[in-house]
C-alpha cells in the first residue's frame, strides 16, 4: 500500500479536476467522483497512483470491473471519467501522456428491441375493433376509429410513428396498395397497405364526416402546431388499448409494434433485405437485431420445451 501521502495528492488531483468540471450537473460530478475515487483506491492497491499508473494498470482495472459483473455500459461510463481525467492532466501538463489513450472502450452491445407476440396483436387489434363498434357519440366513434386506423397501418407497414401521423390525407385511396414515404435522410420508400388498414381508414374518414370533421391535407389532423396528432398522443391512446385488451400498458409503445412487424415477418420466412427495405434502415446490420430476437426466442423453446430440458 502507499504512504498517506501520495494517496492524499491523489486525492487532491482529483479534487482539483472536478472543480474544472463543475459546470457539469451535479450528479455528474458526484458519478465522476465515485468512478475516479474507486480507480484511485485500485491504483494504491498495486502499489502506484494516478498520477504514477500506466495503461497497463488502467487495463487491469477495468478487468477487474469486468471480472466482479460490472455491466458493459457501467464500465464504459467509469472507463470515460479516468479517460476525461487524463486528457485534462495532459492538457494542463499534468502529465506527460495519457495512459488511457491506448485503452480499448468495453463493447456495450445493442439491447434486443422489445417486441410483442402475435397473440398478443391479435388482443390488441381486437380490443380496437370492439372500441371502434361501440362508440356511442359521433366524437368517440371518431376517435376509436382513428386509433383503429392508426394501428392497422402501423403494423401492416412499420412505419415510423413521426411517418405513420404525418401521413397525407391524398397518400391513400381506396386502391392504394403501397404509399410513397420519406423517412429518415429525405430517402422514399414504399411501404405496403393491407385490405384491414384500407377498411380501418375508410371506416375512419366516414366518422370523421360524421363529426363534421374539418376538411385536412392530413390524414389524421388536430389543431395542434403540427397540424396533426403527435406521436405523443397515439402512443397514449395505445396505452389506453392496451389496457383494454389487458396487456401490459408499460410494455407497448408504437415502436414496439414496427418492431413486432419486423420480428414477426422474420418468423414467418421473409427475405431480411426485404424487411430493411420496408422499415427504412440504410444498413442491414441495423435490421439483423431482429435475427437475435428470433435466435432468442428459439433458444428458449428449445430449453424449455426439449424432452431433455424437461428432464433436467
Amino acid at each position: 500500500m502507499l504512504r498517506d501521502a501520495e494517496t492524499m495528492r491523489d486525492d487532491l488531483t482529483i479534487e482539483y479536476f472536478l472543480e474544472m468540471k463543475s459546470a457539469a450537473a451535479a450528479y455528474s460530478l458526484a458519478g465522476y467522483g465515485r468512478y475516479l475515487s474507486d480507480y484511485s483506491a485500485y491504483c494504491g492497491e498495486l502499489c502506484t497512483t494516478v498520477m504514477k499508473a500506466g495503461a497497463e494498470h488502467v487495463r487491469d482495472w477495468m478487468a477487474r470491473l469486468a471480472d466482479s459483473g460490472c455491466a458493459a455500459s457501467t464500465q464504459a461510463r467509469k472507463l470515460s471519467a479516468v479517460r476525461q481525467l487524463y486528457r485534462f492532466l495532459f492538457s494542463d501538463g499534468l502529465r506527460e501522456d495519457d495512459p488511457t489513450a491506448t485503452v480499448d472502450r468495453p463493447k456495450t452491445g445493442r439491447p434486443l428491441p422489445k417486441v410483442i407476440s402475435e397473440i398478443d396483436v391479435d388482443r390488441l387489434l381486437g380490443a380496437a375493433h370492439d372500441a371502434a363498434r361501440t362508440g356511442k357519440t359521433a366524437a368517440a366513434r371518431l376517435r376509436t376509429t382513428r386509433t383503429l386506423a392508426l394501428l392497422e397501418l402501423l403494423y401492416a407497414s412499420g412505419l415510423r410513428v413521426s411517418e405513420l401521423v404525418a401521413l397525407r390525407t391524398a397518400s391513400i385511396t381506396p386502391e392504394t396498395r403501397f404509399v410513397n414515404v420519406t423517412g429518415k435522410g429525405g430517402k422514399e420508400r414504399l411501404v405496403p397497405v393491407s385490405a384491414a388498414a384500407l377498411e380501418a381508414v375508410q371506416n375512419y374518414r366516414e366518422a370523421a364526416k360524421t363529426a363534421k370533421q374539418v376538411p385536412s391535407p392530413w390524414l389524421f389532423p388536430s389543431r395542434g402546431a403540427s397540424g396533426h396528432i403527435t406521436r405523443q398522443h397515439f402512443a397514449r391512446d395505445l396505452k389506453s388499448l392496451a389496457t383494454s385488451a389487458g396487456l401490459p400498458a408499460s410494455k407497448l409503445s408504437p415502436h414496439v409494434l414496427r418492431h413486432a412487424f419486423a420480428s414477426h415477418l422474420l418468423q414467418n420466412g421473409a427475405d431480411l433485405r426485404a424487411v430493411q427495405q420496408l422499415l427504412g434502415h440504410a444498413d442491414i446490420a441495423t435490421t439483423q437485431i431482429y435475427t437475435h430476437v428470433l435466435e432468442e426466442r428459439l433458444r428458449d423453446l428449445v430449453e424449455t420445451a426439449h424432452p431433455l430440458a424437461l428432464a433436467s
